[in-house]
């Protein structure tokens, strides 16, 4: 904010005045200017602390009709979605693993961008981890047979052997 004061050449202002009215300028450039990223404000709903995030961010996907239809789709756009994609990223919704000084733990939330600047966050339920990319299904691969699940498992003589060699 500039202020131009406007006054006959014959009249001079105080030295304070000036001083004053250039200290001004200069913070108001100063706040101006701050391109600085700020925290995200995302609290603990427990203790109402800041938190802070100890892991990457895990996207999510909706591969079902019922999925995209909570978020406010109709059933039939919902149906042509899934129709020509297999799985639609969701935007402005992930799982992150959230460190709070308090509870002294690490949880993992379900985080739900409202605004530019405001977040919704409630613990992650299991059925989440499904819609995630890039985790490791517990239960292993489900495309792989039985048979090579549990010969994969199983330790022989020839692997031994194999490893005794190396070292």
């Amino acid at each position: 904010m500039v202020l131009l004061i406007s006054a006959p050449p014959n009249v001079t202002f105080p030295v304070q005045f000036i001083y004053l009215y250039w200290e001004v300028e200069l913070q108001r450039r100063c706040d101006r200017n701050r391109k600085r990223s700020k925290r995200r404000a995302i609290y603990c709903p427990v203790h109402g602390c800041y938190v802070d995030s100890v892991s990457q961010k895990y996207r999510m996907f909706a591969d079902q009709v019922c999925q995209l239809q909570r978020r406010g789709l109709s059933r039939r756009a919902a149906s042509l979605l899934i129709a020509n994609k297999t799985a639609i990223p969701v935007e402005g919704e992930w799982l992150e693993a959230f460190w709070c000084e308090e509870c002294q733990q690490k949880s993992w939330y379900h985080v739900k961008q409202c605004s530019d600047r405001t977040y919704e966050i409630s613990l992650a339920p299991r059925e989440l981890w499904q819609q995630v990319t890039g985790v490791i299904n517990p239960h292993g691969n489900p495309s792989v047979g039985e048979f090579t699940r549990r010969n994969a498992r199983q330790v022989s003589l020839h692997t031994l052997n194999a490893f005794h060699c190396v070292g």
